[in-house]
């Protein structure tokens, strides 16, 4: 970006809650359904004469969310009725919350929130189908939680990190599985550029972005194409624009709306919101529902285990990999270290190197990763690590262990032992298969009396292969130096 220009970006974040009944009925609510058009119902269709309900649960996890990121919590809320016109809102209204959200102000990744509100979510068009669209209701009345941002954020790679610092808070929730590819978590980048005295830039919405790659693309390209037409002495229209992926552009949909143009007033069949006349919503009764959260697992993993940032930031982001880092943890007991050393940091290294590698290459997904971790028990890991640390298996042999495991199943003590990897110590045999090594090796051993000190690292080597891996390669060494000299 040139000098003489500011990025200012506010961001609007839909995710979709993970309740069991949709917003405002009883109708399913699976986002995993593949036949279209079965979880609705006359509520949700907006059949005449039909009443909603508020789903109390989806009401539950934007106020702890409000707890999380240190928001306000409203005592009194309403619902109200955004009007406008798209096939996939069945009633021609959406119900939304416009003057009285449930949450106000709190901080996230060091970004200011303006509010925090729910609402429903809209029908799935598709537009695959040739000259005609399709449209699925089943997510028709979904809950939908919006998060606004203030407009403080001055560049598309801070966006994305608040935006994946938002998806990681609802999944520590369990408010939501904010799967982007699935959109179940939707982002739209109020995107403006203004000069270095200050005057503020005309803002530009781009909408539905699924990815965080998109985000941080768009961003860029309206940024620079903003700073194009200040160039040229024009001026920037304020309009709603969307995104071409393949193409790798922004493109105009319409003039931008505002909030009068929805026509918003207060839903007549869905009576105000007194938070402080429902006993689950009380502040202490959700602060003791709250998890632990995400920044404060990071804080945690420094302080505890002395785990390096690239650490923390693997376990953080996927949390079935940190339970199973502290499960293994657990069977170190005395072994353990305050200081992260020892076994801790051997599983780690283990954990985020071998097993994960094992897992990705068999193509397994996050998603995946719960029940592929049962594979290889919290407890056995901790029993190979312990086998390394006590020099009972190489680190070779403890690769293979893990692998045989991994696929076959069974347990790391028995794997060792049948596959002949445990680690061999007995000077006696050592030795006489080192005093073979160097005698079918005249010339390295010339090479060794030469001052050659690779010469030893080439009877190491041997000697680990004749034994498979199995010797003990600091007890190998040593043998050899008494024999050399």
């Amino acid at each position: 970006m040139k000098p003489n220009y500011i990025l200012t970006v506010g961001l609007e974040i839909h995710a979709e809650l993970k309740t069991q009944t949709k917003m405002f009925c009883n109708s399913k609510n699976d986002p995993e359904e593949k036949q279209p058009n079965v979880h609705v119902c006359p509520i949700c269709m907006g059949h005449p004469g039909t009443l909603p309900v508020v789903n109390k649960e989806a009401v539950r996890q934007v106020l702890r969310l409000g707890l999380a990121v240190g928001g306000n919590l409203a005592d009194l809320s309403q619902f109200d009725r955004k009007n406008y016109f798209y096939p996939d809102i069945p009633k021609g209204y959406q119900i939304s919350q416009y003057k009285y959200p449930l949450v106000s102000g709190g901080a996230l990744a060091g970004v200011l929130l303006t509010r925090v509100h729910l609402e429903e979510d809209t029908a799935k068009s598709s537009h695959d189908q040739g000259e005609y669209s399709l449209v699925d209701f089943n997510r028709a009345g979904v809950p939908l939680m919006e998060l606004v941002t203030e407009p403080v954020i001055h560049s598309a790679v801070q966006a994305v990190m608040f935006a994946r610092e938002l998806q990681l808070l609802l999944q520590y929730l369990g408010a939501g599985d904010a799967n982007m590819e699935k959109g179940e978590m939707r982002i739209e980048a109020n995107i403006s550029v203004s000069n270095i005295d200050g005057a503020l830039g005309t803002k530009v919405e781009v909408k539905n972005l699924n990815s965080f790659k998109a985000v941080e693309k768009a961003i860029t390209f309206e940024m620079n194409r903003h700073i194009e037409i200040l160039e040229r002495g024009e001026k920037i229209l304020q309009e709603t624009r969307g995104w071409n992926e393949k193409k790798e552009v922004t493109f105009s949909q319409r003039l931008k709306e505002e909030s009068q143009d929805y026509r918003y007033f207060p839903d007549p069949d869905l009576p105000p919101l007194y938070i402080s006349s429902v006993p689950e919503f009380s502040k202490d009764t959700l602060l003791s529902t709250l998890p632990e959260l995400p920044w404060e697992k990071r804080d945690r993993y420094e302080n505890q285990y002395k785990l390096k940032l690239e650490e923390i930031g693997m376990f953080v982001g996927i949390p079935s990999l940190a339970s199973y880092f502290e499960e293994v943890v657990s069977f170190f007991g005395t072994r353990d270290s305050a200081t992260g050393g020892g076994p801790v940091k051997l599983a780690v290294n283990y954990i985020t190197s071998d097993l994960l590698g094992l897992m990705k290459a068999a193509q397994l997904g996050e998603g995946e990763f719960p029940v592929a971790l049962k594979k290889v028990p919290a407890k056995q890991f901790a029993a190979l690590i312990v086998m390394i640390g006590d020099q009972k298996i190489s680190s070779r042999g403890a690769k293979d262990i893990l692998k045989i495991i991994f696929e076959e199943g069974g347990e790391v003590e028995e794997t060792a032992s049948s596959k002949g990897l445990l680690q061999q110590s007995n000077v006696d045999d050592l030795k006489k298969i080192i005093e073979k090594i160097i005698a079918e090796n005249p010339s390295v051993l010339a090479d060794y009396k030469k001052g050659k000190t690779s010469a030893l690292q080439f009877f190491v080597g041997q000697g680990m292969k004749v034994t498979k891996g199995s010797a003990n390669p600091s007890v190998l060494k040593e043998i050899l130096v008494g024999i050399l000299e």
